[in-house]
């Protein structure tokens, strides 16, 4: 393996950094608004009266659970099944089909078309550094990206397969067999889908952008608007709220007033999981590393550009009787906004190519 796809395959130990993200990632499921998650490798912002974690360049480990450690032959097969359209139904969509290397791991259309053209009523959310999330989808539904790699497969509307059909479909191929057996001892299981598909999913890293590099001491890699951008999303504008540690995401739960769009009348999002009445209309805060590559944006996809993201965010968000006690109007200039986006620009990672495998007959 080359130094250069090491930087991806990699397993976390259970030495001192992968206990501190382990802590940074249970602390981040606490509700508490004000509380820093726990893993603040890089300090702490407090912006009127409340404290987070500040940003920082990305860990070069991703965590990885000790019932799936990930090694290049389970990182293939993952990679083979994230292709593999027969994992749908009808044998017509792919993990790939809705979330396309070409577009930042993401959907470029607003709603993602399922295997009999039916259209979901949210927006695909990137792969990006998944492995650094503790509860995945925007509701947070899914424990795990073991987890969450099953949710599609069973979903109606996405590929709408079942367990009873879609592991004897994989099962009879010669080459998957093979692998199953060398690679779990055993023969193809819904679970080994899953967990095969999780190990390659956390090998996509978005690092090494021009923010890691200037926070790591290289000053000429970021322009001076972009340097402006930095003290504004960590003050102004109040981003760093929710979108901070080192994948600037606090991975919790928003209401930001969104306005609701598409297929479905009424989302209220994480409630539908607690059932709690402070989460009702609250998503998911996104990650925003390579944030540029993975337009459209927001849970239904309302917002085609990330200037219609900051001018909404700079109004204080939409109209809602449960919105986030962190928004507010922010009064930015039209430079501020460019400066913003400067920064947002900055945090476009090192370009992951990704082959599509050929797949076993």
């Amino acid at each position: 393996m080359s130094r250069r796809a090491g930087r991806f395959f990699v397993i976390c130990g259970l030495g001192s950094l992968g206990v501190l993200l382990m802590s940074w990632l249970a602390g981040s499921l606490s509700t508490a608004l004000a509380v820093p998650s726990g893993y603040a490798p890089h300090g702490t912002v407090t912006v009127e009266g409340v404290t987070v974690p500040d940003i920082g360049p990305m860990p070069t480990q991703v965590p990885t659970p000790a019932t799936n450690l990930s090694y290049a032959q389970k990182v293939e097969l993952g990679k083979q099944l994230y292709f593999e359209t027969r994992l749908s139904k009808n044998n017509s969509v792919s993990c790939a089909f809705c979330h396309n290397p070409g577009t930042g791991f993401a959907d470029a259309r607003q709603f993602s078309i399922g295997a009999f053209g039916t259209a979901g009523g949210r927006q695909a959310p990137t792969v990006y550094n998944t492995g650094f999330i503790p509860l995945q989808f925007w509701d947070g539904r899914a424990g795990s990206l073991e987890e969450q790699a099953i949710g599609p497969i069973h979903n109606p509307i996405e590929m709408a397969e079942m367990h009873e059909t879609v592991v004897p479909k994989i099962a009879k191929i010669p080459a998957y067999q093979k692998q199953f057996q060398l690679i779990f001892g055993g023969g193809a299981t819904l679970q080994h889908i899953a967990e095969a598909i999780a190990a390659f999913e956390r090998t996509i890293v978005s690092q090494n952008s021009a923010f890691d590099k200037y926070t790591m001491g290289e000053t000429g890699a970021m322009n001076e608007a972009a340097v402006r951008g930095i003290a504004l999303f960590r003050g102004k504008a109040r981003c760093i709220l929710c979108h901070n540690g080192p994948n600037l995401t606090d991975n919790r739960f928003h209401n930001l007033g969104v306005p609701q769009v598409g297929p479905l009348k009424e989302d209220l999002g994480r409630y539908m999981v607690t059932r709690a009445q402070q989460d009702k209309g609250a998503f998911k805060t996104p990650t925003l590393r390579s944030v540029v590559e993975t337009a459209p944006y927001m849970h239904d996809g309302v917002f085609k550009t990330l200037e219609e993201v900051i001018d909404f965010f700079d109004a204080g968000g939409g109209g809602n009787p449960n919105l986030s006690p962190l928004m507010k109007p922010l009064g930015l200039s039209s430079e501020e906004k460019a400066d913003l986006l400067e920064f947002l620009k900055a945090l476009t990672g090192a370009p992951i190519k990704v082959n599509v495998p050929k797949l076993p007959k």
